[in-house]
């Protein structure tokens, strides 16, 4: 019974001989060549014991059983299509959920009100921030967007950059600095770049405080524990700090907007990348250290 069933492909086939009137008329409409487009067809004939085309000089025409076959896989592509559309449709729609992953820094100092911006721009989409330091595993969806600090994003996935983080040496302005102590990050925080740079110009060795999140040296600086070095679009704004010297070149780090490549047709995804893109640019001059928010 089972070496009797029709699959899609079967109807395409008898479809497209149906239509072209010649085997390689239909191979052309298939992708496929002159013997398979045959060879498929008689072993449906055999497999139905039925003719399912008359063969003549002039061509393949369809008998009352091929005729109903062909029939059958127009209402199946007419099927499929429909389905096809409608499922597009629904991933058009701007609704629907948004995993996003960023860093706990990020999201404090400049993403929450991008978010803020964007639910009230669009109330039917839905989203779920996920905080963590390390880059989830898009392709197993574990987040859908993914707003991340790197030089180098993942090469599996699509990327758009939202702009130059820069970084400086900031300090408390309470009158209790730290002195020539340093603040600097625990080996859990996992920032190579920054431990070198300390180590490089002699911070390392004045380092007392170590901690493992970017706000917990943001804390630590603050409350006069050392200075710290910190990203400016985090530090620029706060009151109780005050910036030591230019940018420091060799710690800016350019900020990714990263998706895996299936989603990028998506309507929701890709309203939200265009909106947080744009949110950026506005705020060019923060990221890169140029204006000091009040």
């Amino acid at each position: 019974m089972n070496e009797q069933r029709l699959q899609w492909n079967d109807l395409e086939v008898v479809r497209a001989i149906a239509e072209a009137g010649s085997l390689s008329g239909a191979g052309r409409r298939l992708g496929l060549s002159h013997a398979t487009v045959f060879r498929r067809l008689n072993a449906m004939e055999r497999r139905l014991g039925v003719r399912l085309f008359e063969r003549a000089r002039t061509g393949y025409t369809p008998t009352a059983a091929g005729e109903e076959l062909a029939a059958a896989g127009g209402r199946v592509e007419e099927q499929v299509l429909a389905a096809e559309l409608r499922v597009i449709g629904r991933d058009l729609r701007l609704s629907g959920t948004i995993r996003v992953t960023t860093t706990d820094t990020l999201l404090v100092g400049l993403f929450s009100s991008i978010f803020r911006a964007f639910r009230r721009a669009h109330p039917e989409i839905l989203l779920e921030v996920a905080v963590s330091n390390q880059l989830f595993n898009l392709s197993q969806r574990d987040a859908d967007v993914a707003l991340r600090p790197t030089a180098a994003p993942p090469e599996y996935l699509l990327g758009r950059r939202g702009g130059t983080i820069a970084q400086a040496v900031y300090l408390s302005n309470n009158g209790d600095s730290g002195g020539e102590d340093w603040v600097g990050p625990d080996r859990h925080l996992g920032y190579p770049a920054l431990e070198a740079w300390m180590a490089a110009n002699g911070a390392d060795t004045r380092c007392r405080y170590r901690v493992d999140t970017m706000l917990g040296m943001l804390a630590a600086a603050r409350d006069g524990l050392g200075r710290a070095v910190l990203p400016c679009y985090l530090a620029d704004p706060e009151p109780s700090l005050i910036r030591v010297g230019d940018p420091i070149p060799e710690l800016a780090t350019d900020l990714w907007l990263l998706t895996h490549p299936d989603l990028r047709r998506v309507g929701r995804i890709r309203a939200f990348i265009s909106f947080v893109a744009e949110a950026l640019k506005a705020r060019q001059e923060i990221l890169s250290g140029q204006a000091v928010v009040p």
